[in-house]
């Protein structure tokens, strides 16, 4: 789709979006405002992209006359390369996946109950982050540890409304083995130790992104326990989830529930469903445009948290910050943006155009 086609949809979702028979279906409505507000920034600087261009051709023209309309021209015409490198990124192909939400994992790995306890400082991380950025969590999925980390745990993170960029934008580059440098609790020499943690993130599924035949599922409930292996309830509401065709398998324990375990359970073999999908895709496209594949592959080692020197490493960029304690409060933003910058220069490099999907 050309630049054209973009102003034209933008203008059809608009009027789509007035009429009053199209909220009837929640599901299509929230799919043309999603899509509204992802045109919207492309539009908007086109229409400002357009006005200065006029601005700058009328003072050109009585330049001549008054001085003092040069000056103008030189900042418009200032302006105006701003407004085109602009929308020359904002056209750059979008993520299939920028406007969803995710499903976040954190797993404790090599270290023992040392990568609990840091799993669980990665957990508070991405809670402070999601707060500051006025988005929505929801555990659904823990299994402590006995000192108060995390063995494994799941949460969902959302946006708010429809906003221009969604949780996976930011959150997707956080998939990988987070390695951990510091003296443990455990350690008494007060030795530095180095343990990590694997974070896997995938975008929420919905329904229409993935449809899961019931006949593929094997469901087993289970008696719900905690740390050290004390019983959490007396009735089997645990549930774990085996979807067949793939051998991926879901367990859910945090509600008392069995019902609303199973609806977990559900939303997170969606996303790894879909996340699978989307890696056979990619596997089968060329080296240069695998996107997402690396970002959630936990053998790949992606940053480093050095508690002596407060030292913050992002491996793939080569970001490197002296902030670790604010960044673990939550202050996340520069090491993403790190992150997402890198990301959108590669795709200016290969000369990407405009994309094509569409709300339906």
């Amino acid at each position: 789709m050309n630049l054209d086609d973009l102003i034209s949809e933008y203008a059809g979702i608009e009027g789509r979006l007035g009429d009053p028979s199209v909220h009837s279906d929640q599901n299509l409505a929230r799919r043309l405002g999603k899509r509204y507000a992802e045109l919207r920034p492309i539009v908007e600087t086109h229409r400002e992209l357009t006005a200065t261009g006029d601005d700058l051709a009328t003072a050109r023209e009585l330049a001549g006359e008054d001085e003092t309309f040069a000056a103008e021209a030189t900042e418009l015409e200032k302006r105006r390369e701003e407004l085109e490198e602009r929308l020359r990124r904002l056209l750059v192909p979008r993520d299939p996946n920028a406007g969803k939400d995710v499903i976040l994992e954190i797993k404790a790995g090599e270290g023992g109950e040392e990568s609990a306890l840091f799993a669980g400082d990665l957990l508070r991380m991405y809670l402070r982050y999601a707060e500051r950025s006025g988005w929505k969590t929801e555990v659904l999925d823990s299994h402590p540890s006995d000192l108060g980390g995390y063995k494994d745990v799941t949460v969902a993170v959302k946006a708010k409304g429809t906003p221009e960029e969604g949780v996976w934008t930011r959150l997707k580059y956080e998939g990988g083995v987070h390695r951990v440098q510091r003296v443990p609790v455990t350690e008494s020499q007060g030795r530095i130790h180095t343990s990590a943690a694997g974070v896997l993130v995938t975008p929420e599924a919905e329904d229409v992104d993935v449809q899961i035949d019931p006949n593929d599922l094997r469901i087993d409930v289970y008696r719900s326990s905690g740390p050290g292996g004390q019983s959490v309830n007396t009735t089997d509401s645990a549930v774990r989830i085996t979807h067949e065709p793939t051998g991926v398998v879901v367990s859910c324990q945090n509600e008392k529930s069995q019902l609303q375990n199973k609806e977990q359970a559900l939303r997170i073999l969606r996303s790894r469903l879909l996340a699978m999908a989307q890696e056979e895709a990619d596997a089968a496209a060329s080296a240069e445009r695998k996107s997402q594949v690396r970002t959630v592959d936990r053998s790949e080692r992606v940053r480093t948290y050095n508690y002596p020197e407060n030292r913050i490493s992002d491996h793939r960029v080569g970001y490197k910050a002296y902030n670790l304690d604010q960044v673990l409060d939550g202050d996340l933003h520069n090491v993403t943006q790190a992150l997402v910058d890198a990301d959108m220069e590669r795709r200016l490099a290969e000369g990407l155009g405009p994309e094509t999907s569409q709300a339906s």
